[in-house]
């Protein structure tokens, strides 16, 4: 009988500093995944804590995490370098599907690490643009320091509309000052809103009033996905931490059409 709590060595590849408290970690990995799940990383005799997928390569057999140091696992986490070994149980939850957001106009508004789950997206429709009738994106951050995937935003906006913005006013070249909701009634949209869905991802304040914004639009609640973690613990809907009413996030998100999730967003 299988353990479903028991987790597999993952040797990691690399690791790379991301700002002063997030680091990006690539680590060997030959399981599906999906755009929006999260895994499981355990460090044994510490704990383990739930990180969303920040991009995978199938083929080449690695995964992406992008890890805040807030506690004690991910501290020891810090501690680890190329070479050394992670513990993963997963991939959990339901993600996004691709194939829905093919052929039609997709914004994503993403605010600080929320950049994270929604990565793998961006990189898939970057290298297959063509798939997409328009792709615009708006990425809030706290300030330049925390400002993740820099090098990424530079290489995006080859293909891809993107705004960044920051909490405190900056003068730099392609980023704007104000919340990321200052620059939703601003997105340029078809006449026609059938074919526009959004992804909106973040702190659970940003995406209430992100979304607010996005409605005001003219679009439907079935047009607009969030995604969000509460405090998963078990990952396979036993423990209860992560339960809102009758609806466990592990299981059933950490992905949801907003006209589900708009009661859940506490």
């Amino acid at each position: 009988m299988n353990n479903i709590y028991l987790p597999e060595a993952s040797e990691i590849l690399s690791v790379e500093k991301v700002t002063p408290i997030e680091w990006l970690f690539r680590v060997k990995f030959d399981k599906k995944v999906k755009s929006g799940q999260f895994i499981q990383i355990s460090i044994p005799k510490v704990g383990e804590a739930p990180i969303s997928i920040a991009n995978f390569n199938e083929r080449e057999g690695w995964i992406d995490f992008l890890i805040r140091k807030v506690g004690k696992v991910t501290d020891e986490i810090f501690n680890k370098q190329a070479g050394e070994k992670l513990f993963l149980r997963g991939p959990y939850g339901n993600g996004f599907s691709i194939e829905n957001f093919e052929n039609k106009h997709l914004v994503i508004v993403a605010g600080g690490s929320g950049v994270a789950p929604v990565r793998p997206i961006i990189e898939h429709f970057y290298e297959n643009r063509e798939k997409l009738k328009s792709f615009r994106m708006i990425a809030g951050f706290k300030d330049l320091e925390s400002v993740i995937f820099k090098d990424d935003f530079t290489r995006w906006r080859k293909k891809i509309d993107v705004l960044v913005t920051l909490d405190k006013a900056c003068s730099l070249e392609g980023i704007c000052d104000g919340l990321v909701t200052k620059y939703i009634p601003e997105t340029i949209l078809p006449a026609d809103l059938i074919d526009v869905e959004y992804i909106i991802v973040g702190p659970p304040v940003m995406m209430k009033f992100s979304c607010q914004e996005v409605l005001r639009r003219g679009l439907s609640k079935e047009q607009i996905w969030v995604s969000f973690e509460r405090k998963m613990s078990c990952a396979v809907g036993k423990c209860g931490h992560c339960k809102i009413d009758e609806t466990y996030i592990c299981l059933e998100g950490p992905v949801f059409r907003y006209d589900f999730a708009e009661k859940l967003l506490d």
